[in-house]
């Protein structure tokens, strides 16, 4: 009896090493095509396989982030008509990914992120509801992990992109922009499909505001 029980722990566990590396071959492969993509259409289907690897991996809460991530990037790049049901799209598969990680940082991150995406659809008309979800989503990111160099991104290129009239500009900017890198030069990502994005588009801001 006892060597059965040694035969299936081992059996077990065998299982389990054969899941996780067919997950971490699937997210790598993944975010490999995630760097790589350009298009509309490729962004899509870079989409649909996190979300994919999510249906299969429910415990995982990278898979959903990821989903979420690159349909908010969809929303924010210009080249798609219903803004609003993609954001929701994204919000869905964040909400599950918050399910399971439900004060993390980089989540946070993203939730400012679909509610910038929300606000440009009519910002006169949206402002008041989601302008302050956008700082407020930020300030979540920083308090949940103050090592975390995203939140100051964000709010870089919030501020970079806003006209100076409205508290916007490089003097306002390139402050949080140094903060960020600072930050991304000290950073280091739990593993090799944590978050990892933002470092150069922040170089870009500061040398944008020299």
């Amino acid at each position: 009896m006892k060597k059965l029980f040694i035969i299936i722990s081992l059996l077990t566990a065998t299982v389990a090493m054969a899941q996780s590396e067919k997950y971490m071959n699937a997210m790598s492969s993944t975010l490999q095509q995630f760097g790589d993509a350009n298009t509309t259409e490729e962004l899509t289907a870079v989409a649909q396989k996190f979300e994919r690897i999510a249906d299969a991996e429910k415990t995982q809460w990278l898979p959903y982030y990821y989903t979420a991530f690159v349909k908010t990037i969809l929303c924010l790049s210009g080249k798609i008509t219903d803004i609003d049901a993609m954001a929701d799209e994204a919000t869905i598969a964040l909400d599950k990914a918050a399910s399971l990680e439900p004060t993390n940082s980089e989540i946070y991150c993203v939730r400012s992120l679909i509610a910038t995406a929300k606000m440009i659809v009519n910002p006169q008309a949206r402002y008041m509801e989601y302008g302050p979800k956008i700082n407020q989503y930020i300030e979540k990111a920083k308090a949940a992990d103050s090592t975390n160099p995203r939140p100051y991104y964000i709010q870089a290129s919030n501020l970079a992109n806003t006209p100076k009239q409205f508290g916007g500009g490089c003097d306002n900017a390139k402050p949080l922009a140094l903060r960020a890198l600072e930050l991304y030069n000290s950073f280091k990502p739990a593993s090799e499909l944590h978050p990892n994005w933002g470092k150069e588009t922040t170089e870009k801001i500061i040398e944008n505001c020299q």
